[in-house]
């Protein structure tokens, strides 16, 4: 055994000690408590863990409104404890605790948890989901479901006749800035570089929509307000003689810089993508590993969104029931 295989077999409990389940779930927002219900109705006894984020990114929300079944709308945190409770109504086993080692080179699977107990599990669902990437203000933190959002689809409908800006130059910068500029008086468009990255076609439709206007070669140095978001300062050429500053009167301020698919831990079992989302067999949630399942936002970098995170966590469960059922 070579050192490194060595020092990852330490983190695991012998066999003796190993506490074995027949269907395991790692991750706990709408794609895993989905699984969790069809899991447990199909008998699974499933166990879930709900991670570093319980909820997942839905709880940063104040507000869902395009949920289906919620006519009123209803919270982020409510809507996931509403799932987490219809899951163990069902007989889930859900408990708090973080994956932290994964071994997936035979059967069954092993995982520690909390770098301190080792669960073996027939089967895996892994709904780890992705984490936004935000500047690293500490205001961004403040307003968080207040003004500043990663999901303009999610929020935008809050900002109706509003003053907004959006951050990023990509593809998802200019497709959710010509959605925002649906619904929004002006959006701001502010991109560090002094060109937009995005493809011609979204270039174009850009420049021809009359409310959005692009800020080039600014960055965000601080957000501003009291209770909720009043105002960005932007930096223009940040770092040259030439530096200035302007403040950007604006009630909503999204992010479209990114996400970080939360797929480390099982990178070197589990095929990625370029930029990390974990691959499944098209129109299943099968990896390449038999038993082994994705779904949700830690396998899905088009749509991210709470419905189709769920239905992905019904298929998951679906395709994990199959399984085991051949074995």
């Amino acid at each position: 055994m070579d050192i490194q295989a060595g020092q990852e077999k330490e983190h695991f409990d012998d066999q003796a000690t190993a506490e074995h389940v027949k269907c395991l779930i790692i991750g706990s927002g709408p794609a895993g408590y989905t699984a969790a219900i069809y899991a447990a109705r199909a008998n699974l006894k499933p166990v879930l863990y709900k991670g570093l984020q319980p909820g997942g990114q839905l709880t940063t929300t104040t507000e869902v409104e395009n949920f289906p079944g919620y006519p009123e709308g209803v919270s982020g945190p409510v809507m996931m404890e509403d799932l987490e409770k219809q899951a163990e109504r069902f007989g889930t086993d859900v408990r708090w605790g973080m994956v932290t080692h994964a071994d997936f080179s035979g059967t069954p699977f092993k995982v520690v948890v909390d770098d301190s107990h080792t669960v073996e599990s027939d089967s895996v669902i892994i709904a780890t989901g992705a984490t936004a990437r935000y500047l690293g203000l500490e205001s961004e933190e403040k307003f968080k479901g207040s003004g500043v959002s990663a999901c303009a689809t999610c929020d935008g409908f809050f900002y109706r006749g509003k003053d907004v800006a959006i951050v990023g130059g990509g593809d998802s910068a200019c497709e959710e800035a010509l959605y925002l500029s649906v619904m929004c008086r002006k959006v701001y468009m502010i991109v560090r570089k002094d060109y937009l990255r995005a493809s011609k076609i979204l270039q174009k439709r850009v420049s021809e929509t009359s409310n959005i206007e692009i800020l080039f070669e600014r960055n965000t140095k601080e957000l501003h307000g009291d209770k909720v978001l009043e105002e960005a300062v932007l930096v223009k050429r940040m770092g040259q003689p030439d530096e200035s500053e302007e403040v950007l009167k604006i009630d909503g301020f999204f992010l479209a810089i990114g996400h970080v698919p939360n797929s480390g831990i099982f990178k070197k079992y589990l095929e990625t993508d370029e930029t990390g989302y974990l691959k499944t067999m098209p129109g299943t949630t099968r990896t390449r590993i038999p038993g082994i399942f994705a779904c949700g936002d830690v396998q899905d970098k088009i749509y991210r969104q709470a419905v189709t995170a769920a239905g992905s966590g019904c298929q998951a469960a679906m395709d994990a029931e199959r399984y085991l059922s051949m074995k």
